[in-house]
């Protein structure tokens, strides 16, 4: 029965064995004769004591004594040195710990003038594994005192948060880029609604062109959300035209597979709805034996070049040329997104564009 804490109803009183851990066992074993410690059998009570409290703790901890602050550690300290583990047993410090030792020596210097430290999320450049890596901790160090009450060293207790703040630096990434993006579709919403309705000769005519062009910028955000930051350049042009097509054999897609920014998609898809929109009311898509070719093209340079081109449509005549919120879209708009430029070309065969720019990294 343990009579030191009667009330707490404790079976025994508890005794500490230098077989209760694999840390414990390899403590109990290291030549420590061979250390400023000494062996082991002539430690003062407050190592030992120290030693014994640190082994038990089940957070990663460990312990620096001694002149040269010679290192201990328990068994849950152990994976935070990775390849370092082999000869840290009773090492010092500044040698264990080389790669990080300029950065923590001020927190060991206040440690051992009798100051407490606490450490949030330190970032630490660790070389353990055989190459540098990105680390954070979070971390105590705690003075130790000998018998005779004096500052002998100081015990660690860490917690490695790497993952917490990578996840959470993931996270800001996220959302700085959602934020992006809703800044964009405000503003390119707000582009759209503010020239149609400038070009618009009635209001029932602005609103079925605010309707329309609403509906392809939300057709066009909807493949960047099924395709994420980049999207193939193949499927913005089939997805952006096909509310128009009613037989796929009328389109010629020619081109290599190119991935588009989002933002790039987003204007190329804005253009495409426009030229196929105006193909199906007076080009090439109104006539039954209209075509359309769409190629593009990327070269060693990094220049692109994106081509439209109707045939077998109306005749288009020489005063065809438009000015509108569709042209002003495509040959000014939608070519700052590749910072290049664009042109419509009114032939007599049918309607052609032209678009040459550069690919967003």
């Amino acid at each position: 029965m343990n009579t030191l804490w009667p009330g707490l109803d404790l079976p025994k009183v508890v005794e500490f064995s230098w077989e209760t851990s694999r840390m414990a066992r390899a403590i109990a074993a290291h030549d420590w004769a061979a250390t400023p410690l000494g062996p082991i059998d002539g430690w003062p009570v407050s190592l030992v004591s120290a030693v014994k409290g640190m082994l038990y703790q089940p957070h990663p901890s460990s312990m620096f004594w001694g002149p040269d602050l010679t290192m201990l550690y328990n068994d849950a300290y152990a994976p935070i040195l990775g390849a370092k583990e082999e000869g840290a047993l009773g090492r010092p410090l500044a040698l264990v710990w080389s790669d990080v030792w300029e950065d923590v020596k001020p927190l060991v210097r206040r440690t051992l003038s009798g100051e407490g430290t606490l450490s949030h999320e330190m970032r630490l450049i660790m070389r353990r594994n055989g190459y540098d890596e990105e680390t954070f901790f979070t971390f105590t160090y705690s003075p130790l005192f000998d018998d005779l009450g004096r500052v002998a060293g100081f015990v660690n207790l860490t917690m490695d948060v790497t993952e917490h703040v990578e996840s959470r630096r993931a996270q800001q990434v996220m959302q700085a880029e959602l934020l992006h993006r809703i800044r964009n579709i405000l503003t390119v919403t707000s582009t759209v609604v503010s020239a149609t309705l400038r070009n618009a000769s009635s209001l029932p005519e602005a609103r079925d062109r605010v309707a329309a062009r609403i509906m392809a910028l939300s057709k066009a955000q909807g493949l960047m959300t099924e395709l994420g930051d980049r999207a193939e350049i193949g499927d913005v042009a089939r997805q952006s035209i096909s509310a128009h097509i009613d037989d796929w054999s009328r389109v010629d897609l020619s081109g290599p597979q190119l991935a588009l920014s989002s933002q790039q998609a987003v204007g190329l898809s804005l253009a495409l709805y426009e030229l196929a929109t105006n193909a199906a009311k007076y080009g090439a898509l109104s006539q039954s034996g209209g075509r359309i070719s769409i190629n593009w093209q990327h070269d060693l340079s990094g220049r692109f070049r994106f081509a439209w081109a109707e045939s077998g449509g109306p005749q288009v005549a020489p005063t065809a040329r438009r000015s509108g919120f569709g042209s002003q879209l495509t040959n000014l708009i939608v070519p700052a997104y590749f910072e290049g430029h664009g042109a419509t070309r009114y032939a007599p065969e049918g309607l052609q564009y032209r678009l040459e720019g550069q690919l967003a990294g």
